[in-house]
């Protein structure tokens, strides 16, 4: 079975850990850049959730390498920051797994 693992801040942390994810805890960009190509090529994950202003400072060819890329499946989470349009956010997330604009009505 494949693992589910959340790169995030120090403050979601202990929420991830108590919902029974493996986290990566990180308290910079740099730090981030450092991790997700660690994660990428392991063979036990399935999925990596990284909080969203971390995935806005990867670079170009690292979301390259991602966007192409079947599995892991990495995610962005929202920020808690700003507030986010959960029906658009959810949209994205179907478009990009299963290849088609998903559009929920209420």
């Amino acid at each position: 079975m494949y693992k589910l693992v959340v790169v995030t801040d120090s403050d979601r942390a202990s929420g991830f850990r108590l919902a029974g994810a493996d986290v990566v805890e990180a308290a910079t960009h740099e730090e981030v850049r450092k991790a997700i190509p660690e994660l990428l090529y392991r063979d036990d994950i399935g999925i990596v959730a990284v909080n969203e202003e971390f995935m806005l400072s990867l670079d170009e060819k690292l979301m390259d390498r991602i966007e192409k890329m079947h599995r892991p499946l990495i995610i962005p989470l929202p920020s808690k920051s700003k507030e986010v349009d959960r029906r658009t956010y959810i949209e994205r997330l179907l478009k990009k797994a299963i290849g088609y604009n998903i559009v929920l009505k209420r």
